[in-house]
């Protein structure tokens, strides 16, 4: 199962496979990787992450991708990664500036990687907005009232049943899939009852434990 669900993740981010809202998603980190094909520089740079936003900007631009009719009026929160407006009583929206990744490619390619584990709470890439010179990428996600708090060791339960070690504090890792869950405290995973079990988001989530809602903020591919 594990082969094959890596198989599944590199078709996901190569954009061999369809994933929910990933279409644009895939395009756009496609067009970088292959703009940047050429490029000398450390990937991982600040230099190649400017090079990154340059060409991402001209894409932008040319398909008509800015967006522009953000209500600032309805701003719930921020951190160091992202702010957060309520666009409605359904959905947020998110103004992300990818300064948590190496490269632009990466943040796309995160996206791709929670709108497959976590189908119900997928990423909507809307556009992008400027502010003060830094680039964000806009994008919607359903809104998620929490109806109880969440036991966190009960989170960590299921992630250490279903081959997942516990790195460091909210931190797991599963070394056969070669994929990292980070930063998941009682802010960054919500519980919400009735709104269906892991298990049928992905096949990783075998078990029929009835934990109702699982949401991760950061997932990523181990570079190992």
């Amino acid at each position: 199962m594990s082969n094959s669900l890596k198989n599944h993740l590199y078709a996901v981010i190569s954009g061999k496979s369809e994933v929910r809202h990933g279409k644009i998603i895939q395009t756009i980190a496609n067009y970088i990787r292959e703009s940047q094909r050429t490029s000398t520089t450390s990937k991982g740079s600040k230099l190649y992450k400017e090079q990154e936003k340059q060409k991402l900007e001209s894409y932008i631009s040319k398909n008509r991708l800015w967006v522009n009719h953000i209500d600032f009026n309805q701003y719930v929160s921020e951190g160091a990664e992202q702010k957060v407006y309520l666009n409605d009583q359904k959905s947020v929206i998110k103004l992300n500036d990818s300064i948590y990744y190496n490269s632009w490619e990466d943040y796309f390619h995160n996206l791709l990687l929670h709108n497959t584990f976590f189908e119900d709470t997928a990423y909507q890439l809307m556009g992008f907005h400027t502010e003060n010179d830094n680039l964000f990428a806009v994008v919607e996600q359903p809104f998620v009232e929490v109806t109880s708090t969440t036991n966190l060791e009960h989170i960590k339960e299921f992630l250490l049943k279903n081959g997942f070690s516990n790195t460091r504090n909210n931190d797991y890792y599963n070394q056969e899939l070669g994929l990292i869950l980070e930063d998941l405290h009682d802010e960054n995973v919500l519980t919400k009852d009735g709104l269906g079990k892991l298990d049928r988001v992905s096949p990783i989530y075998s078990s029929s434990d009835a934990y109702s809602y699982l949401l991760a903020n950061f997932i990523s591919l181990a570079n190992a």
